[in-house]
């Protein structure tokens, strides 16, 4: 596929001695993967600028499922990402390489992870609410629908005050028992504008976005939770890369 692509990479690893293997996100043509020929050299232009969060031009050719690149540009530098908000971009690019299909376009989710991302160099200190949009993004894009303002199964408005309990494939059905699957209406409310101005929503927007992309990420364990545990112990508890339920 010959021509500019703007994209980001989202994980490398080594390929023999002086190559790498990149899954990028691109704006047009979603997760692609591709060899990066003598990207490890000492004397490759590319060395510095295939890294995680580094707005690209690339080009890539070939038929098989593993393109090779053909040139790769830096737009700008890398977006400032450290500390809680590193991490946290780690498990976002761990979400789309986990979850999208190679070379299925989505051309709009790669502006929802650019928002993300620029969100977190923005305001490191408090990443969760850029998390919690982007996870609502992405269960957009891959076709998840929900209503988060009307109950299942009366088809009324859900009221602020009411609880309502989650059941998958349904939607959200008032209930009188309390779980780990149970929403107020205020949350609910909180979901629907991917607006969380307290603690409380966000803890809700957590619960509902762990649950809902569950079946895309089944049960191995996300590689950024344990960094994150093994780098940063004493996180905050209610941070997105814990996995546990």
């Amino acid at each position: 596929m010959e021509g500019w692509h703007r994209a980001f990479v989202l994980h490398g690893r080594p390929w023999s001695e002086t190559s790498l293997l990149l899954d990028l996100f691109s704006e047009q043509h979603g997760r692609v993967r591709v060899l990066a020929k003598g990207a490890r050299s000492k004397r490759s232009a590319l060395k510095g600028a295939l890294q995680p969060f580094t707005p690209l031009l690339v080009r890539w050719g070939g038929r098989s499922e593993i393109k090779t690149l053909r040139g790769a540009e830096p737009i700008s530098l890398a977006l400032p990402l450290s500390g809680t908000a590193l991490y946290c971009g780690l498990y976002v690019n761990e979400l789309l390489s986990r979850v999208l299909e190679h070379e299925t376009p989505f051309n709009a989710l790669f502006f929802d992870y650019l928002h993300c991302i620029q969100a977190l160099a923005t305001d490191p200190a408090a990443p969760e609410p850029a998390l919690r949009r982007f996870e609502l993004a992405l269960l957009g894009h891959l076709g998840y629908g929900v209503d988060f303002l009307h109950c299942a199964g009366s088809g009324e408005e859900v009221s602020d005050a009411m609880t309502y309990s989650y059941r998958e494939e349904k939607g959200f059905i008032a209930s009188l028992v309390v779980s780990q699957r149970s929403f107020t209406g205020r949350q609910l409310r909180a979901l629907y504008q991917r607006d969380f101005p307290d603690a409380d929503t966000l803890r809700a927007a957590k619960r509902f976005t762990r649950m809902a992309l569950k079946p895309w990420l089944g049960s191995r364990p996300l590689k950024s939770s344990e960094l994150f545990r093994q780098f940063l112990p004493k996180k905050t508890p209610d941070l997105p890369s814990e996995q546990d339920e």
